[in-house]
């Protein structure tokens, strides 16, 4: 999953990828392991509402670079293509 992250349309960062679940325009979503569970918990808790399927990655430092940004991310959403 996070070797085609790159290729991929996305949204990354808990407002944005909570902003665009609400839109209806999230495919998928992956959530790094050791990020804050308050943080991430709207995230989850909408996905499992919508039957968004939800992924994860290691850490927070691998999905910053899977995604191509040089910064940490807790939260990326996929969107539908």
């Amino acid at each position: 999953m996070l070797d085609s992250l790159k290729k991929r349309e996305r949204v990354v960062g808990v407002k944005q990828t909570k902003k665009a679940i609400e839109q209806d325009k999230i495919e998928a979503v992956i959530i790094a392991e050791d990020a804050d569970q308050r943080v991430v918990g709207q995230v989850r808790q909408l996905c499992e509402e919508k039957r968004i399927q939800i992924h994860t990655a290691e850490s927070m430092k691998q999905l910053g670079k899977a995604a191509g940004i040089e910064v940490n991310a807790a939260v990326v959403g996929l969107l539908k293509s």
